[in-house]
Parts: structure tokens; sequence; C-alpha cells
């Protein structure tokens, strides 16, 4: 009121600055009523901005199953022990005023020239506090060593966090202070692991010990998971970390993400956008210094989707075991198994395999070394990637051209000696058959090189070349698993390339050819397509994989069964000639592969040993069977080639033998033990591990395994 009565009197300057006064705080309440409410929304969503941290979720990986449905790559439950730093900032604060402030100035008050030992990276990155607090020694605390105190603090008690939960688990826990500072500087707002792929023992100890402990909490994650180990490893391929991915929600950008993987081999890799499913996004909010308030889901993830495969569990891992027979660990090789009438691919082997598990976790430097040894090459998947020489079994080709050309009567009989010899000075080249008479049959099944030599020069390489396209040698399957390659055949092109560099083609390298030697390289799936041809009645199917893609919310995608790339066009009364010689190859006396007869099952095989020299030293033999059953029927082609072996009767043909007497007891209705899961507590109370990898109780029939 007297401010009002002294406004009143004739006082010209005083109501000039009362108008002055007035005016200031119309301004300053319009500038508030600006702020306030103009641009309420425009600094709450800057505000939101800088206190939320958005997290990319990785889905759940997709299962691959086998036809049966049987789960070959699935995800299994990882509970781990993470740590919350959030909530041991009063333990910081703690150890910082109570153990490391006094350790310190005691020890400076000895020592005014102490300085904290730490590193240098962290000093740039902690918030500064007072600098006016001093020592008792009356000395100032400056801001490094403040810094580097409070480091020492955290650290300190992370360490003492991990050791407790290590010993309440009975299970030593790493504790690395690089980490924790890293995890700290730029993850705060996230868990930091601490144990993962707890025990069920060690769950119980945790619940039982460590929820007293400040920070720690026990999660589960999905992780992927091959239950039976090595089985099927080249097709399954296997994962790497890889948490910058393609899958992310768009078009948001993460400088937060949990852990995830991609496929980097086999079909984990050429699935893999199906597999992974769609990343979700989680939301956490936090506060100035990076600590976590709250948490929701912003966008859920999208589960990946299945993908049924055409292999059968129960022959995959019988031709994987007939196979590791041979050499056990050592073994070098492949196995094909094929349904002649539809395509599938029941069984692809090749050895030695991998453990698709040891790709996610630490790799010990025995298994690293192992996966690279330069002979033993366990990466590479022999049945698509292998090129080989098919030695003998190419004999089948040969002889489907000759019967062709006309230049080959079956009935016809001539005399061999034991050798072929070449023209001119050239060597000649030896035969594994004796001296004597041969027609088609006995030739093919004493895999005469003499008679096949003749009739294959007779025929001529351009022929030989076209039959052997005609099944498909020379050219990918177009498997969705490679690197897959084409093999070799020495067409035209080759040829004239021969004659350019002044080494033409000789009738020596077609007597070479006629016998697969040379210039000629198969894959094993090559050949178990022409194995598959010959049983079928002349159809080159496109071999297949996948059976079905899950299409979403319970849908499938089914792949159509497989048609022919092409009719091989060979009449049937020579594709007849050459099964009856496969068959007599087999189940007669003087037959190469004996060793793979079931008896009733009518098995029908062509053996074949390449040689691989260098110069005219032999360095390695490389022993192939190809065969089909039943003959009466034809259903399955399998197709088995050994690296280093003895031959192709005595190595190869009794792996098939096994593989056939699984598929026998299968067609007669016999039941089998089931294949085991790794570390499967049955498997082992059972006793029927094998090289820890996967485990079957054979069954005992009229004494044999």
């Amino acid at each position: 009121m007297l401010i009002i009565d002294q406004l009143q009197k004739d006082d010209a300057r005083l109501r000039v600055v009362a108008v002055v006064v007035l005016v200031g705080l119309l301004v300053l309440a319009g500038g508030l009523w600006r702020l306030q409410v103009m641009a309420a929304h425009r600094y709450a969503r800057s505000e939101e901005a800088q206190s939320v941290r958005l997290v990319r979720v990785p889905a759940v990986r997709g299962k691959i199953l086998d036809r049966n449905g049987i789960a070959l790559a699935e995800n299994r439950p990882s509970y781990d022990v993470n740590l919350y730093v959030e909530e041991l900032r009063s333990s910081f604060a703690h150890e910082y005023t109570n153990q490391v402030l006094p350790n310190f100035r005691a020890q400076q008050a000895q020592n005014p020239a102490l300085k904290v030992a730490t590193t240098a990276e962290t000093r740039r990155w902690w918030q500064v506090f007072s600098r006016k607090s001093r020592t008792k020694s009356g000395q100032r605390l400056t801001l490094e060593q403040r810094r580097d105190l409070q480091e020492s603090a955290r650290v300190a008690v992370y360490s003492n966090t991990v050791q407790a939960v290590g010993q309440s688990l009975g299970r030593p826990l790493a504790v690395s202070s690089e980490r924790f500072l890293k995890h700290y500087r730029q993850d705060l707002a996230l868990p930091l692991p601490v144990a993962e792929n707890l025990t069920p023992t060690q769950m119980a100890l945790f619940f039982e010990r460590c929820l007293g402990i400040p920070g720690v909490d026990l999660e589960v994650q999905a992780i992927r998971s091959y239950p039976f180990g090595s089985l099927a490893a080249h097709v399954l391929g296997h994962l790497q970390r890889a948490d910058e991915a393609d899958n992310d929600p768009d078009p948001l950008v993460f400088r937060y993400r949990l852990r995830d993987y991609q496929g980097v081999a086999g079909l984990e890799a050429r699935f893999d956008e199906a597999l992974r499913g769609r990343a979700g996004v989680k939301a956490l909010r936090v506060n100035s210094q990076g600590y976590r308030h709250q948490e929701s889901i912003l966008q859920p993830t999208e589960p990946g989707r299945s993908v049924r495969l055409t292999l059968d569990l129960e022959i995959q891992s019988a031709a994987e075991r007939a196979l590791a027979q041979v050499a056990g660990s050592s073994t070098r090789g492949a196995a094909v198994v094929m349904d002649v009438r539809s395509g599938d691919l029941l069984a692809l082997v090749s050895a030695p395999a991998f453990d698709p598990n040891e790709f996610l976790g630490g790799m010990t430097p025995e298994e690293f070394a192992r996966l690279n040894d330069a002979k033993l090459r366990p990466q590479m998947n022999r049945a698509v990637s292998g090129a080989y020489a098919p030695g003998s079994i190419f004999k089948i080709i040969v002889g489907l051209a000759a019967l062709e050309s006309g230049v080959l009567d079956p009935r016809e009989s001539h005399h061999y000696l034991g050798y072929w010899p070449l023209p001119g000075n050239a060597r000649s080249i030896d035969d594994t058959a004796p001296a004597g008479d041969y027609d088609f049959k006995r030739a093919f099944k004493r895999s005469s090189n003499a008679y096949f030599i003749d009739h294959g020069i007779k025929t001529g390489r351009s022929r030989i070349v076209a039959m052997a396209r005609r099944f498909g040698l020379g050219q990918k399957t177009g498997v969705p698993i490679g690197p897959e390659v084409s093999g070799f055949l020495p067409d035209d092109d080759y040829v004239a390339e021969l004659k350019d560099r002044r080494d033409p083609w000789t009738e020596g390298d077609t007597a070479h050819l006629s016998i697969g030697q040379g210039a000629l390289t198969v894959t094993p799936l090559q050949m178990a397509v022409m194995t598959a041809a010959v049983a079928n009645g002349g159809r080159v199917l496109e071999p297949r994989l996948i059976q079905e893609v899950e299409a979403g919310a319970g849908e499938v995608s089914p792949v159509p069964p497989s048609f022919p790339r092409r009719d091989a066009g060979v009449p049937m009364r020579y594709l007849d000639l050459i099964r009856a010689a496969m068959l007599a190859d087999v189940e007669e006396v003087e037959g190469t592969g004996r060793e793979a007869a079931v008896p009733g099952f009518g098995v029908c095989g062509k053996t074949g040993t390449a040689e691989v020299k260098q110069g005219r030293i032999l360095v390695d033999k490389i022993t192939w069977f190809v065969a089909f059953a039943p003959y009466e029927s034809p259903r399955y082609a399998v197709v088995v080639v050994v690296e280093s072996g003895g031959s192709g009767g005595h190595t190869s043909a009794p792996v098939a033998r096994k593989i056939f007497e699984v598929i026998r007891r299968r067609e007669a209705g016999v039941p089998s033990a089931p294949v085991v899961p790794k570390g499967s507590r049955a498997g082992v109370a059972a006793g029927v591990v094998a090289d820890g990898t996967w485990a079957v109780a054979e069954r005992q029939e009229g004494g044999r395994p």
C-alpha cells in the first residue's frame, strides 16, 4: 500500500521507474510462459531422447529339423548370472569412503609423493567431484587422484562381488578390470555377464547362497544348441558372434545390443534370414549418470522360422558311424544316401567333422588347431566340395557310352594280357584283373582296365564326356549348402587349350579317362545323382535337401519334390545291362564289391580305386563304392569315398554295407534304437556314447552288429 500511495503523488520520476519495473515483469512472465507452455513439448522430447536407451533384443532362432521332425539344431535355455552395476552405487560409495580413501590418506601421510596406480584410459570419463577435499596432512587431493581412487573403489567392489559368486557356485570366475571399466563407460544400462550356462546344481547353489549379493541376478537366455554334436555338422553349418545384424527394426540405429549370432556356413548361413527372425526393441530409461531406472518393450521380437530337411537322423547317424569305423577321427571321406525315386538326400556325410557347439563359446587352442589342420580339413564338406578322380566307378559311364556308340557287344569275349600297352615308348597301364578272356559282365565285376581302355579308345573321348554330362557330371547339383564344386571333364575347349600349348590330347589320355583317371574329377554328390539315374531308369534328379520352410503363424511352405533336370536318354536295355553287372559285382564270386553284400536286399554296386601321383610317385589312393538297392525295386543310392584307403572293395564297400543293413532293418519294420543326443543321461547310463559326440544302441542280429 505504501508503494501505491507514493505513486499517487505527482512524482514523475517515480512513475517512470514503476513503469519500467512493470514492463520488465511482463517480459519475464512472457518468457516463462513461452518456455513452460509453448516449448514444453520440444523440451520434453529432448529430455526423453537424452534419458532413454534403445536396446536391440535378438529373436529366438528357428529350428532345423530332420524329415521326421527331430531337432538337429534348436535352442536351449542358458541360465546366466548377470551383474547390474547400478545396484552397486551404494557399495561404490561405501568402499571409497571407508576403505580406499582412508588407505590412501594413510599411505600418503607416509609418502607425500604417492600417486594412485591405475590405467590412463579411464581418467577421461569419471564425474568431477569437489576439489576442496584435503588429506590429513593438509595436501589437497587432485582431480586425477580422486578419479583414480573412485575407479579403484569400483573395481574392488566388482572383483569382490564376482569372487563371492564364484565361491558360492563352487566355480572359479574370471575377473577382468578392463572388461568392467569398458562396460561401465559404454554399456552401464545393460547387465554385465558374470557366469554363463549354469548347471542345475549351480542354479540350486545360486538360489541358496547368492540371493543376498547386491546387483546379482539369474536370467535365462535362449542359446543355439546342436543336441547331436557333430552329427550332420557340414549340412547344418555353424554360427559366429555378430551383434551388428541386417535384421534390425528399421529405421532405428542401436548403440546397445544384446548377444546375437549369425550363420556363416551350411544351412545356418543359407537360411540365416529366415532362421534369425526379427529383432525386437526395448527402451531403458536411465538417469544422467547412465544407471537404469525403468524398462519397457517397444517392439516384441518375431521368432525365426524352422526349416525341415529331407535327412533321416537314423540313416545319417548310421552313415557317420560306418565311415568313422574306417580310421576313427582321422577318417577323410564322404558318404551320400539318396532316394532314387524322389531325389531326397537321406544322408550327407563328410569326415572328419566338427562340433558346431564349439563355435558358440571359447575354443581351446587344441580345438582351433584341429579345425585348421591342413590334412584333415574338418571344415571342408567333402560330399559337395571334394573333387576326386573317380577311378573304376567311371566305367559305368564308359560302358554306357560304348554300348550306345555300338563298339561294345556285351556277349563278345576278348582276351587281355593283364595290362594295356600304350603306343610308342609310353609305359603300359597295369590291370588289377588277371590275363584272360572277358565279356562285358566279367570285365565289369573284375574291373578289368584293359577291357574298358580297349572299348573307351574305340568310343572316343568326346562321346565319353558327352555321356558323363548327360548324367550330371561336370556340373553343380545346386544343393543349397555350398560352396559346391562342379568337378572337371576334358571337354573340347580343354583339348583345344592343350593343342594351343603344343601338348595335344593323346590316345594315352583317352586310356586313362576310360578308367577314371587323368584329367577328370567328380564329387560324391554327383556320383550319387548318377547312380540314382542308373537305378531309376535314366532320370537325372535334382537332389533335394529342404523339405519345407515354416512360413510363420504355424504355416509351412513345402518345397516341391525333386524333378528330373533331364532324362539321360539312354535306352533301357543298356541300363539293364549295367544294373545286372552291378548286381554281379556284389553277389557273384569274382565281384570286387562282395563285402557290400546284404543277404536278401539285392545290393548292386561298383568299386573304384583312383591313384594320386606326383610325377611317377604314388602319394595317395582314393577308394570308392557306388551302389543302389534293392535290385528288383531300386529306392536307395549309396556313395562312399575314402581318402588314403586300401581299395574300393575292402575300404569303401564295407561302409556301404553297414548303411544298407540299417536301411534293410527299417524296410523290414524292425525298430531301431533311437539316436541319443550328446550328453544325454540316458546315453551315458546305457554306456553307448560314441566318441563323446552322439550315441546309438546297436541291435544285434545274426551275430552282426
